[in-house]
């Protein structure tokens, strides 16, 4: 595995990853965010679509002051939003590496305990999102196996959700000062099954992982957040993203059930307070605090 990814003749086109990872019949989602503006659009459409010329020149527009990502998972055929209800096939594990990029490859390249990656993306330099392909793995499965993932090799805590988006190929990454273009090298060929992974799971098997993320995305000591802090920073980080506002509800609720009385008040409690806090920001002109809640690279 080339952690540098400098050979740019390798890197492939956006239209050439999305046709190698999807059918051309899969319903996915794009999503493209205005950090500045505050305005993030998303649409639902064909894998087919999504690389077509056309298509790809209005997502070339947008990325003058937009960056771009796609669902990794299947939607289904009605579906209207990215939430974990409309997930129809699971197509992709990922891990998104966010601290000590080279050393987190070297690690997945010789651990052993998972295969080698389908792709790599590096988003900005020495951060990157790694991507297998797989089949036969349900929504559950996979979002235990990328705990598992997170655990053993780093990497961001809440880009285990099977709704996660993640960068496009070819398109500028224009979350920092510094612009970057974000490349992606092809390494594996084959599509994994279950088995392929030989991490283990069984303290990973909740909906959300336990040690949940700070906004810097780096877990926190025991003690140092209380639970509703982490819930309220988790949902202003799954909001920043794009994630639909219900999806999040649930999600925390599904986490707090057993500690809260009324979990789903609480949970749309939580998100409306992260939706004002997010549009006081915007509003503000406060983009560098948003950054930290936003979407991982």
């Amino acid at each position: 595995m080339n952690s540098s990814l400098e050979s740019k003749r390798d890197y492939l086109s956006a239209s050439e990853y999305i046709l190698q990872n999807f059918e051309a019949i899969d319903r996915i989602a794009v999503l493209v965010r205005d950090r500045r503006a505050g305005e993030t659009i998303q649409r639902i459409t064909t894998a087919k679509n999504a690389a077509s010329p056309e298509f790809q020149a209005w997502l070339r527009h947008k990325n003058i002051c937009s960056d771009v990502y796609i669902g990794m998972n299947a939607l289904k055929r009605d579906a209207q939003s990215r939430t974990k209800e409309d997930i129809e096939t699971i197509r992709h594990l990922y891990l998104d590496v966010d601290h000590n990029g080279p050393l987190a490859l070297e690690a997945i390249e010789n651990s052993g305990l998972v295969p080698r990656p389908n792709y790599v993306l590096e988003t900005s330099p020495e951060k990157y999102q790694v991507v297998w392909k797989v089949e036969g793995i349900a929504q559950d499965q996979a979002e235990t196996l990328q705990r598992a993932m997170v655990s053993e090799f780093g990497g961001d805590p809440a880009a285990t959700d099977s709704t996660r988006v993640l960068r496009v190929p070819n398109f500028v990454n224009r979350k920092y000062e510094t612009q970057h273009l974000v490349g992606a090298r092809a390494e594996a060929t084959q599509t994994y099954h279950l088995e392929d992974f030989r991490l283990r799971t069984d303290a990973h098997d909740g909906p959300l992982h336990r040690e949940a993320p700070n906004e810097g995305g780096r877990r926190n000591p025991p003690g140092d957040l209380s639970q509703s802090e982490r819930d309220w920073a988790f949902a202003k980080r799954a909001l920043a993203r794009g994630d639909d506002p219900e999806e999040v509800i649930r999600r925390i609720a599904d986490y707090r059930g057993d500690d809260k009385h009324d979990p789903i008040y609480y949970a749309r409690l939580t998100v409306a307070k992260a939706q004002a806090r997010l549009e006081k920001n915007i509003d503000h002109g406060q983009p560098e605090i948003a950054e930290k809640i936003d979407v991982k690279h």
